[in-house]
């Protein structure tokens, strides 16, 4: 598939049609992050697959508990969930040693690095699970989300969630989603968006 084509089919899907991901497919989505780019090579970008029913339904149950009336969930209708996760740790050995040191120190970042690399991973499952003929969301995580999250699924300390992602065969959209953020906030043009040379 054309980049161009797959930057088209790209949207965040909130409805599936429930059915298993194959395994071999989930490997080749995931193996992206060692494809991903990293600041000084950290590759501090980890995801965790879940596909066992329970995990999923687990996963499932704070949202169908907050749901508005009428909505379904979406997150319990998805075959997978990929989450992003980063390891900090991974930047400050990587900046703390001789070759990234500057004047004896290690670089203080103005923004955290470690969620940039996060959101380029992220990025390439989404456009991976496209190229495989699956539909894809991404979902946040709360702070309360994350501590039950940690419980579920054994995530060390160390790990920071950064996003969830579902993944799965897309079913068409139900009713309620007429009222989502695609539907009813348009799309900035370009030149909002992109600027040359100088911003002003």
């Amino acid at each position: 598939m054309e980049f161009r084509e797959l930057l088209r089919k790209r949207r965040m899907v909130r409805h599936y049609t429930g059915e298993p991901v194959d395994r071999e497919v989930l490997e080749r989505i995931a193996a992206t992050v060692r494809r991903a780019p990293s600041a000084g090579y950290s590759q501090g970008q980890r995801l965790l697959v879940v596909t066992d029913p329970e995990l999923l339904a687990a996963l499932a149950e704070p949202e169908e508990r907050e749901a508005p009336e009428g909505a379904e969930s979406w997150l319990g209708t998805a075959g997978a969930h990929v989450l992003v996760l980063v390891r900090e740790q991974d930047y400050h050995d990587r900046y703390r040693r001789a070759d990234k040191l500057q004047e004896g120190e290690e670089i203080e970042w103005h923004v955290p690095y470690w969620f940039v690399d996060a959101g380029a991973a992220l990025m390439l499952v989404l456009l991976a699970a496209i190229d495989e003929g699956l539909a894809a969301g991404v979902y946040g995580v709360t702070r309360e989300d994350e501590e039950q999250m940690r419980g579920l699924l054994g995530i060390p300390a160390d790990l920071r969630i950064v996003a969830g992602i579902t993944l799965g065969p897309g079913a068409p959209d139900p009713g309620w989603s007429e009222g989502a953020s695609r539907r009813t906030q348009p799309r900035r043009p370009a030149d909002e968006l992109v600027r040359w040379q100088r911003w002003g």
